[in-house]
């Protein structure tokens, strides 16, 4: 994108959504407090032609993700989430031994895991090679591979069609969507479904998620934007369902435009309806976003500095992509978080990268017993409240800083 065109039609693009600054790689974490950094612009523009905002591209996918440090199944209610969407999967399509299922950006198996459970065939397509490791390891068929056009034939010409092709918070991370989706094309069977999740541009405009912008995410939808982007590869959108996941996303049901079998559900003209209303096709609208992120970004700060004023120790939970967005663009470093913890392994004994705020194990909460947990996955904060919730033993309090900053004694 660097000659400024649109990554889906092409259109010149000229409206700033979003700046952010600069900032580093946000799951690049950093292994030692001297490692030098790349640091790149973090701008987004909004294309006023499809509405698609996008993030200009500085760093190839084979850089961001060939070695990756997230891996999905460190979250208990994620993995919840999954299950439940297998069992629901398997109830409307009635899938037997013989349905092929393929997941694209599958991670450490943390989905297939389900299906595979179920006697179902599974197999995986995941570029970063140290979490496909831990795929293959719990019996997951996994390609390390990009998905796109040139895999898709390839896969087909093996006979590896999809009868399920699913996609859990991957459409984001592609520069090249037309290539995406038109793989997809190929290798969905005449009567399979498609379904993909991904976080709800309108619900990062409505709640001020600006945190949830990074490098690694090329693209944030609207319903609207990828209906269109569907139908540009003669697949049809069907259904479409609301979720609670990462601050609010939707799932699409699409399947062949030839396939006659299935018919349109409501729930299409309805969110379409919805981000009408809500603006999603008037470029102004787009345009006031970053007053928000400014004026959250303020808030944050200085209520983050009044408590250190008063003495208060601060600590990060958790060591997320978006985190990093969020303590980069704000300013925060060690001088208001004394450190972070994550479940991951993969994390621990590292540092954030830009802030270099060290990364711990959560068991360091009961030693130093700070005043104040600042949830950085403001998306888990149920979970990571129940997980930590010996910290009142002391009279600590959680700080949840996205929509508006909260404080939970």
């Amino acid at each position: 994108m660097s000659n400024g065109i649109c990554r889906f039609c092409g259109t010149e693009l000229n409206t700033v959504f979003l700046d952010l600054g600069i900032s580093p790689l946000a799951n690049s974490y950093v292994k030692s407090v001297s490692q030098m950094e790349y640091m790149y612009p973090l701008r987004t523009y909004v294309c006023e032609n499809c509405y698609l905002v996008q993030v200009e591209d500085f760093e190839s996918p084979e850089h961001i993700f060939s070695e990756y440090a997230y891996f999905s199944s460190y979250s208990d209610s994620w993995l919840e989430h999954c299950r439940k969407y297998v069992e629901h999967m398997v109830d409307i399509f009635h899938y037997t031994s013989n349905t092929n299922v393929v997941e694209i950006a599958s991670n450490d198996g943390y989905l297939l895991q389900y299906f595979k459970e179920k006697g179902i065939s599974v197999l995986g397509i995941e570029p970063a090679a140290n979490v496909a490791k831990s795929a293959i390891e719990k019996g997951i068929d996994t390609s390390v591979n990009f998905f796109g056009t040139v895999l898709a034939r390839s896969l087909k010409g093996e006979g590896k069609m999809a009868d399920l092709l699913l996609g859990n918070n991957v459409l984001a991370h592609v520069p090249d969507l037309n290539d995406f989706v038109e793989g997809m094309k190929i290798l969905l069977k005449p009567y399979g479904t498609i379904t993909m999740e991904f976080p709800h541009l309108l619900q990062l405009i409505e709640h001020n998620q600006f945190d949830t912008i990074y490098h690694e995410h090329y693209s944030y939808f609207s319903f609207t934007t990828v209906f269109r982007l569907f139908a540009k590869h003669n697949l049809s959108i069907y259904d479409v369902e609301q979720l609670e996941t990462h601050g609010g996303s939707i799932r699409i049901y699409a399947c062949h435009l030839e396939n006659k079998d299935i018919s349109a559900s409501t729930a299409i003209n309805e969110l379409l309806e919805k981000e009408l209303l809500f603006g999603m096709t008037n470029i102004e609208m787009y345009k006031g976003f970053h007053t928000k992120a400014v004026q959250l970004k303020r808030t944050i700060l200085s209520f983050l500095l009044d408590l250190k004023e008063q003495g208060n120790t601060i600590v990060g939970y958790g060591a997320p992509a978006k985190g990093n967005t969020l303590i980069n663009y704000c300013g925060i470093d060690r001088d208001y978080l004394n450190y972070t913890v994550d479940r991951s392994p993969y994390k621990q004994g590292t540092f954030l990268p830009g802030s270099r705020i060290p990364i711990y194990s959560p068991d360091l909460l009961k030693q130093t017993k700070p005043d104040y947990v600042f949830i950085l996955p403001w998306n888990l904060k149920e979970e990571i409240i129940e997980q930590t919730s010996f910290i009142r033993e002391w009279g600590g309090k959680w700080i949840i800083p996205v929509p508006e900053v909260v404080v939970i004694s």
